[in-house]
Order: C-alpha cells, then sequence, then structure tokens
C-alpha cells in the first residue's frame, strides 16, 4: 500500500514538475509546506535530477522550492491564526492531519518556542505542521517567515543537490525517504550547530 501510495504521489509530481517548469517546483513544495503531505523527499531529488539534465538552472530551483516553502508555510500560519485549533479539529482531516501529528508538533512548541518554527523545518513530519501552532500562538509572522526559510533553504540545497548527484538514479530514495529525513536533519543541524560554535569561539578571542 506504502509503495503504491508513493508510486503515484512520485508520478504526480513528476507530471507537475515537468508541465509547469519552477513554479511546479513552487507549488508542490508550497501544497507540502500547507499541511498536505506531498513529500519533499520525492519533489526535490526529482528537482535535482531537472538540475542535472541541464533543464533547471540549481539557485533557481532552490529558491522556487524555499519560496513554495515560505508560501504553504504562511498559509498554515495564518489557518492557525484565524481558525485557531477548533478549525483544525473539524476541518484538518480533510487535509491528512492526524490529531496525533497535532498534538505532538503543539508540544514542541510550548516546550522550546519560536525556534521550534526553525529546527521543525528540518524534522520529519514535523516540518509539514509545524506552521499551524506557530499560527494558533499568534507568533509574530515576521518572525515565522524568517525562521522557515532560514530552516527550508539548507534542507532545499541539500536534497536538490542529493538528486542532481543521483541523477537518472534520484527515485531510489523513495523507500528511505523516512530514514533519510531524520538523517538529513540530523546532519544539517549538526552543521548549524558547529557553525554558531566556532563563530562563539572566535568572539571571544
Amino acid at each position: 500500500m506504502l509503495e503504491q501510495l508513493l508510486t503515484a504521489l512520485g508520478e504526480f509530481v513528476v507530471e507537475l514538475i515537468s508541465s509547469l517548469g519552477y513554479f511546479g517546483v513552487f507549488l508542490a513544495m508550497a501544497i507540502e509546506s500547507a499541511c498536505i503531505p506531498l513529500p519533499s523527499e520525492i519533489i526535490l531529488p526529482f528537482t535535482g535530477y531537472m538540475v542535472y539534465i541541464g533543464h533547471f538552472d540549481f539557485w533557481t530551483a532552490t529558491l522556487a522550492a524555499t519560496l513554495g516553502n515560505l508560501f504553504g508555510g504562511l498559509i498554515a500560519y495564518y489557518v492557525g491564526v484565524r481558525g485557531g485549533r477548533p478549525f483544525i479539529q473539524r476541518y484538518g482531516h480533510y487535509f491528512f492531519i492526524k490529531e496525533k501529528e497535532l498534538q505532538w508538533t503543539e508540544r514542541l512548541f510550548s516546550r522550546h518556542g519560536e525556534i521550534t518554527v526553525l529546527v521543525g523545518r528540518l524534522l520529519p513530519v514535523i516540518r509539514t505542521f509545524i506552521s499551524l501552532p506557530a499560527g494558533i500562538a499568534k507568533m509574530s509572522a515576521v518572525k515565522m517567515a524568517i525562521y522557515t526559510v532560514l530552516g527550508a533553504l539548507p534542507w532545499c540545497m541539500f536534497l536538490i543537490i542529493v538528486g542532481e548527484k543521483l541523477g537518472a538514479n534520484w527515485n531510489s530514495l523513495k523507500p528511505l525517504f523516512h530514514r533519510l529525513d531524520l538523517v538529513i536533519g540530523v546532519l544539517i543541524l549538526a552543521g548549524i550547530g558547529y557553525f554558531f560554535f566556532k563563530r562563539k569561539g572566535r568572539k571571544r578571542r
């Protein structure tokens, strides 16, 4: 069942991006970020493949993906601001939002605050839903947008590069995407942590 679903999603992504180009990348990532589970682990490696064959420019594709993440995240954020939790509980199932996943992201947000939006963009499942609790908590829209871009940019860059390096084998990641999510998220977070640690060390000197 999962394999059939991934195949169907993969075909949809390929058709969307092949037909609409950069706007297809933007649209697919906006859908994923607006709490509709269209995996970026399919969208971005295929985008990387399009870079590999010369149909896309790497930086333009990365910008389209990141802006799509931001646009979709802002939609989810304003749904949280306007409708709050009652709206999500009533209509969330139409967008495949499960109560368990929403509670998980809400707990993380209440424990760790606004920085969860940045970190959450690099983690499986949470990445898709993190904008909702930010909206429900009435987080500043400007802060939410900044954290979303800072979290989405390295994620998009990394997976597009992976797809570009894999070339025609880009879809070999599909069976592994849940485990890949976690590994990539940890690697990017470790890299960001190392960067700030080194920068702090230089300032002390």
